[in-house]
C-alpha cells in the first residue's frame, strides 16, 4: 500500500520498525532461541557424532564470542553516537533521524548484540549440563554459522564506517527521503481524497470546525479513517491542513458535518501531531532539510560552497519528480468523501531555492549553478515549472546583483538568467 495512504496504525508500526531497539530486540530473541534450540533437537542427533566432530571445543569458542562481541558492540555504539554528532554539527540536526534509521547500522549492531546473547545463553546452558553430548553438536554447528555471520557483518561494517555521518552520505539520505515522499504525493496529490472545491463552505453551511488538541506539526493524516467518519456522518469532510503544517488549538484542522462531539473527537485522532516534522507524508520537509544543508554550508563558519552546489543538483532531481508521469493517473478516488488540499509546486520551489539564493548571493559559483539548475527545470516542458523557475531566477539575479562585487561575475549570472527569461517568451 502507498505510504501516503497508510492508516495511522500502519504508519506508527512503520516508525517502530525503523527504530534500532526493535531490530536489536528481534536479533536478540533469535540469538537466544538459536542457543536453546540445541536442547530441543538433541534427541535427533546420533549418539556417536559428538566424538567425531570434537564438539567439546564449543565452550572456548562461545567464551571468545561473548567477550569480543561485547567489546565490538560498545565500540560500534560509540562510533554511531559520533556519527550522529558529526551529522548534527556538519549537516543539520534534522537529518539525524535518517541516520538513526539506517538499516545497515541497525543490522550490524543487532547482529553483534544477538551474537553476544547467543554465546552468553549457550555458556549458561552448558554450565548447567542442559545440552548433553548431542546438544553440543547442534550448538557447535550453530556457533560456526554465527561466526560466519559475524565475519560478513564486520566486513560490511568496516566499509560502512567510511561513509557513516559524512556530509555527502547524509545529504544523499535526505534526497532519497524527499524523493520518496515527493513520488508518493505525486501518485496521490490529495492523499487519495478529492481536491477541495472553492464553494465547499457555501454548499455546507452547517459544517463544524475541528481544532487541534495540541500544538505541534501535523505528521500524518489517516484519510481512510476520515472516509469512514464521513460515511457515518452522512456527509463530506474537508481537511484544512497538510502534513508539515504547524497547528494550534485555535486553528481548524478539518471541517465536518454537524454531529455529536464523539465524532469530532474521533476525527481529531486521525491527525497525528508531534513536536517535529516527519519525512513520510511531508515532501516539503525533505526540501527544507536539503536547503538547510546548503545554508549551513554557505555560512561563514563552514564556508563550503561545494556542498551547496551539490545540494542544488539534488534539489533539481527532487523537484523533477513532480514532472514524472503518474502511475495512478485515471484511477478512481479512493476516499470520495474526503477533500484534501493539493501540494503547491510554488511552495516546493520556495523551500528549496530561496534559502540558497539568499545565503549564496555573494558567491558566483553558487549563483551560476543555481541559475543553471533553474534553467534545467524550466526546460522540462511543464508550464508550472517554467513560471516558477523564471520567478526564482529573477529573485536570485536580484540578490546576486546586490551581493557580487565584480561586474564580470554579475554579467555571467545575468546571461543565464536572460536565457530563462527568454524561454517564457518562446
Amino acid at each position: 500500500m502507498n505510504r501516503a495512504l497508510s492508516s495511522r496504525w500502519q504508519w506508527l508500526l512503520s516508525r517502530v520498525v525503523r527504530r534500532i531497539w526493535f531490530r536489536a530486540s528481534l536479533f536478540s530473541l533469535l540469538g537466544i532461541a538459536t542457543a536453546l534450540l540445541a536442547i530441543v533437537a538433541s534427541p535427533y542427533i546420533p549418539a556417536d557424532l559428538p566424538t567425531k566432530i570434537g564438539a567439546d571445543a564449543v565452550d572456548n569458542i562461545l567464551g571468545i564470542i561473548a567477550s569480543s562481541m561485547l567489546a565490538v558492540t560498545t565500540f560500534s555504539l560509540s562510533t554511531m553516537v559520533s556519527a550522529y554528532s558529526a551529522a548534527t554539527t556538519n549537516v543539520t540536526p534534522r537529518a539525524t533521524t535518517l541516520i538513526m534509521e539506517d538499516s545497515t547500522t541497525q543490522n550490524v549492531l543487532s547482529t553483534f548484540i544477538g551474537s553476544f546473547l547467543f554465546s552468553l545463553v549457550g555458556l549458561v546452558a552448558l554450565s548447567t549440563g542442559a545440552y548433553g553430548g548431542r546438544g553440543r553438536v547442534i550448538l557447535f554447528a550453530a556457533t560456526i554459522l554465527v561466526i560466519g555471520l559475524i565475519v560478513v557483518t564486520l566486513l560490511r561494517w568496516i566499509d560502512h564506517l567510511s561513509r557513516l555521518g559524512r556530509v555527502t552520505e547524509t545529504t544523499e539520505r535526505v534526497e532519497k527521503a524527499a524523493i520518496a515522499a515527493m513520488r508518493a504525493r505525486r501518485e496521490r496529490p490529495n492523499l487519495g481524497g478529492r481536491p477541495p472545491e472553492s464553494s465547499w463552505h457555501e454548499r455546507r453551511p452547517g459544517a463544524i470546525p475541528v481544532h487541534a488538541s495540541t500544538i505541534g506539526y501535523v505528521q500524518h493524516i489517516d484519510v481512510g479513517a476520515l472516509q469512514k467518519l464521513a460515511e457515518a456522518a452522512g456527509g463530506d469532510i474537508l481537511v484544512a491542513v497538510l502534513p508539515g503544517t504547524f497547528v494550534g488549538p485555535t486553528q481548524p484542522i478539518a471541517w465536518m458535518p454537524g454531529k455529536a462531539d464523539a465524532d469530532i473527537d474521533a476525527l481529531g485522532e486521525c491527525f497525528s501531531i508531534a513536536d517535529v516534522r516527519s519525512f513520510d507524508q511531508d515532501p516539503r520537509f525533505g526540501a527544507c532539510v536539503l536547503a538547510e544543508i546548503a545554508s549551513r554550508a554557505l555560512s561563514p563558519a563552514i564556508n563550503d560552497p561545494g556542498t551547496a552546489i551539490d545540494v542544488i543538483g539534488r534539489a533539481v532531481r527532487v523537484v523533477s519528480v513532480w514532472a514524472e508521469p503518474s502511475e495512478a493517473a485515471g484511477e478512481d478516488v479512493m476516499f470520495p468523501n474526503v477533500y484534501v488540499p493539493s501540494l503547491a509546486l510554488a511552495d516546493i520551489f520556495d523551500d528549496l531555492f530561496t534559502p540558497i539564493a539568499r545565503d549564496g548571493a555573494a558567491i558566483v559559483e553558487v549563483q551560476l549553478r543555481l541559475q543553471k539548475g533553474l534553467r534545467a527545470l524550466a526546460q522540462s516542458g511543464d508550464r508550472r515549472f517554467l513560471e516558477n523557475a523564471q520567478r526564482h531566477s529573477r529573485s536570485a539575479l536580484e540578490r546576486a546583483e546586490q551581493g557580487l562585487a565584480i561586474t564580470q561575475d554579475k554579467e555571467r549570472v545575468s546571461t543565464v538568467a536572460r536565457e530563462i527569461a527568454d524561454m517564457a517568451r518562446g
